[in-house]
């Protein structure tokens, strides 16, 4: 019998309200705002990105039941941040601001946050 054990959280690179773009997948080339994260899991989930279906049965609530659309989480080594000065999808460097850890920019050198 498995232990529910609590894992640990891991450091994710994006955070809410950032624009990623997906790398694999159906939806890999798609860009998208991120709307949660979660790092006891290292997925994120991303607006318009992993579309999935979900059947509901008619409750007193919902009467009409029917086909639900809404977003699915995805891994969060597979989206890659697109910083706000260059437009393009990079890697984040760590620089020290006033005592502060911020992101950078790999490509221009600039601060994301």
């Amino acid at each position: 019998m498995r232990k529910n054990t609590v894992r640990k959280a891991e450091k994710i690179h994006v955070r809410k309200d950032d624009i990623v773009l997906v790398l694999t997948g159906k939806d890999a080339g798609k860009r998208g705002k991120v709307l949660m994260v979660d790092p006891r899991k290292g997925r994120v989930l991303v607006e318009d990105v992993a579309i999935v279906k979900r059947h509901t049965r008619p409750t007193r609530a919902l009467p009409q039941g029917g086909i639900n659309e809404k977003e699915s989480p995805v891994a969060s080594s597979n989206v890659m941040l697109i910083c706000t000065k260059c437009k393009q999808p990079t890697r984040i460097g760590k620089t020290l601001v006033n005592d502060k850890q911020v992101r950078t920019c790999k490509r221009c050198k600039e601060l994301i946050d």
